[in-house]
């Protein structure tokens, strides 16, 4: 009997740290919930000679199917799988200046959430941010530079007008 109430106290004790910790793991010191940041990636951007050949060598060698600015991966949100989520490849031109300041041959877009109080923490935490926010039908877009000087593109994305265009402008999604 001793055993079996021990055995259950510990569990109540461990079952209300653990609830403890989880509360203050996910309230910052104003009692808001954290910000989620980047939750995946939104693209991948490289630089090459002949853009239109890299997309048809992917198309035909690996699949992807292609349109005039890359690919478009289609795939299920994690937290709500009834709902569609995107992922933008897209070979540039190697004299594109789109990458700029940085000197490097590819950049990565990631998707973020509620890009505005994210610009405040960036700004706080000392981060670059190379231009303002700007918002377009499919979502909000800005740019900053990570430590050794990799722009990357930030993008808070509405998918359901990502969908809408892509269909408008007649383009498939490689799934």
């Amino acid at each position: 009997m001793k055993k079996t109430l021990s055995l259950i106290l510990a569990f109540v004790i461990t079952f209300s740290l653990g609830f403890a910790f989880s509360s203050i793991l996910t309230k910052n010191s104003n009692n808001e919930p954290i910000l989620k940041k980047a939750t995946g990636i939104g693209g991948i951007f490289f630089k090459c000679k002949d853009p239109k050949k890299m997309r048809e060598w992917y198309a035909t060698n690996l699949g992807l199917i292609t349109n005039q600015y890359g690919a478009v991966f289609e795939w299920r949100q994690g937290a709500d799988t009834t709902k569609k989520g995107f992922t933008q490849w897209s070979p540039f031109n190697e004299k594109t200046k789109y990458f700029e300041p940085s000197t490097k041959d590819f950049m990565i877009n990631y998707r973020v959430e509620n890009m505005e109080k994210l610009m405040v923490q960036l700004k706080n935490n000392g981060v670059t941010i190379n231009d303002t926010i700007e918002t377009a039908e499919y979502g909000k877009f800005v740019h900053i530079m990570d430590i050794e000087g990799n722009k990357i593109e930030l993008w808070e994305p509405n998918d359901i007008e990502y969908e809408k265009l892509g269909k408008l402008m007649g383009t498939k999604t490689t799934k």
